[in-house]
């Protein structure tokens, strides 16, 4: 591909959209610069604006926040649910006003959430699949149940091109993505932005598309054999969800401070880390937010990836049970 002297958005992108919207079940795909540029551009495709109001979980990464904020919209923040890690679909509800236009549900960790009761509120759902491709839900893969889907492919994500992402759905909202995604070659002046994926980025996605399903029935493996090194231990672990989740992150919610067994396991030579940097309403000085508040308190992700090793397993799940024990 280098030699043929084309390492610009061209036909590696092209056909990497192809292959991508194949998987989500998707009628096209635009890939993009980042999840999080993805998630604003899905956002301004549905007209999202001044004066909306996008709900989005606290318990989340910012990308959603600052993707929203970016809009000229307001993210209105959601608890966390406790079977999925994601928002609540009941506090969803409570928090819905005139002015919602969407909602942002990301199938946290590597869950696929039931969209069916946010799609009930009657306001468009865009899924965040940077966590979840190739997790199913009643035998469809995510990136299908919504509106539009976003995908990231940063380098720790299910499929990486070091950096980079995509919007899914509709060819007709997909149309406004794809304007907007390149400022260059325009009649009008419109604002629009500089959110392509190279080439050279696309072959990458494109290699670790074809290897994704290995990738996840490592994940699961990885999955299993904690649940079974872990049994009995004074942690929860997630239950064995079949092919709706993919496992991007193992995590188990301990019932001492995050923090502290974080660093006697570093002691012992295994990096966990909170699976969530701070919910945002944290950083906003709110209340109201129960569960999110105990997922803080009490989640922890240990390393999970498909080049991790039985016998480093094996260790990380005994280092655990020294630490808690």
């Amino acid at each position: 591909m280098v030699r043929r002297g084309w390492v610009a958005a061209g036909p590696e992108v092209a056909a990497f959209e192809r292959e991508l919207a194949d998987r989500l079940g998707a009628e096209t795909a635009v890939a993009v610069s980042s999840g999080s540029a993805g998630l604003e551009l899905a956002l301004r495709a549905l007209g999202v604006g001044a004066d909306d109001e996008v709900l989005i979980p606290t318990y989340v990464c910012d990308a959603l926040h600052h993707a929203v904020s970016r809009t000229g919209a307001t993210p209105v923040l959601v608890d966390a649910d406790r079977a999925t890690l994601s928002l609540s679909a009941a506090d969803a509800r409570a928090r819905l006003t005139a002015r919602t236009r969407a909602i942002i549900v990301p199938h946290a960790f590597g869950l696929a959430a039931d969209l069916a009761p946010f799609a009930a509120l009657g306001v468009p759902v865009i899924e965040d699949c940077a966590q979840t491709l190739g997790a199913r839900l009643d035998g469809r893969p995510v990136g299908s149940l919504g509106t539009l889907a976003v995908c990231s492919f940063y380098a720790t994500k299910l499929l990486t091109t070091g950096e980079g992402g995509a919007v899914a759905g509709p060819a007709a909202l997909l149309a406004r993505v794809r304007d907007v995604r390149d400022y260059d070659g325009h009649d009008d002046l419109a604002p629009r932005f500089n959110a392509k994926l190279s080439d050279l980025a696309a072959a990458l996605g494109r290699s670790q598309l074809a290897r994704v399903d290995a990738f996840v029935t490592r994940r699961r493996a990885i999955a299993a054999r904690y649940r079974e090194r872990l049994r009995g231990a004074p942690c929860a672990t997630p239950a064995d969800a079949g092919p709706r989740h993919v496992y991007h992150r193992f995590v188990v919610e301990v019932e001492r401070p995050p923090d502290a067994v974080q660093a006697m396991l570093a002691a012992h030579g295994v990096t966990a880390r909170r699976p969530v940097h701070r919910p945002a309403h944290r950083a906003l000085g709110l209340a109201g937010f129960p569960e999110a508040d105990r997922l803080w308190a009490r989640a922890l992700s240990v390393p999970c990836y498909p080049t991790l090793t039985d016998g480093e397993v094996d260790a990380v799940a005994a280092a655990l049970r020294k630490v808690l024990d």
